[in-house]
């Protein structure tokens, strides 16, 4: 285990609007939602997977960097460059060994549950969209999308796990600024239409403010 060092990228995700991950609508009742949102089965909660979380940071450092299949769209598989070592890759003569970073599922804080059992709401709203119909400017195929509601935030963690040959700094460098890209951007659906907007807030990496 000499080799080998696991450390840690805690902290919560704000959001700063409404956020919509699906969990799809296997055995939804007739006059239910359309579009609900991924929930905890154990609690009845919203969460965060780490899938999306890591999938969407990914994608906009790759982006950003210019590290992508672009005849494909798919992610970067080279085998070689930070991002397919810090996130992982399909390539089989990979040179960067095993995924660096773990992104856990990010679960309701305990704050936000206790916020919601003060105010006895719920923690998701149901918000109705529909399309525009451009001769006659009526609203088409209304449906309701179930979303978090704002204000509430989420217990995130990165589990990273640094090599004896590796750049920490480097590691970490990259993760935040995959991290500051996307609170630029948006997570889950919908983000071209106001949802999704996060914030970080009190990030700590191996006991330290990030």
């Amino acid at each position: 285990m000499d080799n080998l060092t696991i450390k840690k990228i805690v902290g919560k995700i704000y959001l700063k609007t409404g956020l919509h991950i699906g969990g799809g609508t296997e055995g939804i009742e007739i006059g239910g939602i359309d579009n609900p949102v991924i929930k905890d089965p154990k609690t009845g909660y919203p969460f965060i997977p780490g899938s999306s979380l890591k999938g969407k940071m990914r994608s906009l450092l790759e982006l950003k960097l210019d590290k992508y299949n672009k005849e494909k769209g798919e992610p970067c598989s080279c085998g070689k460059c930070d991002i397919c070592k810090i996130f992982g890759n399909t390539n089989k003569n990979s040179e960067v060994g095993i995924t660096r970073a773990v992104f856990r599922d990010a679960f309701l804080s305990q704050e936000s549950i206790d916020t919601l059992k003060q105010r006895n709401i719920l923690a998701t709203e149901a918000k109705t969209e529909n399309t525009i119909d451009r001769i006659k400017g009526r609203a088409l195929h209304p449906r309701q999308t179930e979303r978090v509601i704002a204000g509430l935030s989420f217990d995130f963690e990165i589990a990273v796990r640094v090599f004896k040959d590796d750049n920490e700094k480097e590691i970490i460098g990259l993760l935040k600024q995959g991290m500051d890209l996307l609170e630029q951007d948006a997570l889950g659906g919908s983000g071209s239409r106001g949802y999704g907007k996060i914030q970080f807030q009190d990030v700590i990496f191996d006991g330290k403010p990030l």
